[in-house]
């Protein structure tokens, strides 16, 4: 029992070296996370009716998850491996890349998934984390 217990810590351990080391490297090549911020704020893609996101005056969904530490997070929308290429396709038509999915298709053009995915990679982690 003590031996699992000291594998599961070790195992922990290295899952949290490994979630920095995948932070480190979720960078939108050719986003801004500028843009991407006026782009959320604005409301014209209705991001805040379904999220909470930190730092957005706006209503606050709670349809979809926070988007707080999303760079964290190993998965998007529960199916999808957590990396710029793969968010940034998500964001351009989600239900093509997540049937399942309640997230609608906004009609986000490429540079404007870029710099929305680049935006989302920078938020903080969710208070108490």
């Amino acid at each position: 029992m003590l031996a699992r217990l000291g594998l599961a810590a070790i195992g922990a351990a290295g899952c949290v070296g490994a979630g920095r080391a995948a932070l480190a490297t979720r960078r939108v090549l050719g986003g801004d996370p500028a843009h991407g911020r006026r782009l959320v704020a604005d409301g014209a893609y209705g991001c805040t009716a379904c999220h909470t996101i930190p730092g957005i005056r706006a209503p606050r969904g709670d349809v979809g998850p926070p988007l707080a530490g999303l760079a964290r997070r190993p998965f998007i929308a529960g199916a999808l491996p957590n990396t710029p290429d793969v968010l940034v396709a998500f964001l351009q038509d989600p239900p093509a890349r997540v049937p399942q999915t309640g997230m609608p298709d906004v009609g986000l053009g490429a540079a404007q998934a870029r710099d929305i995915a680049a935006y989302l990679y920078t938020l903080g982690s969710p208070a108490g984390r």
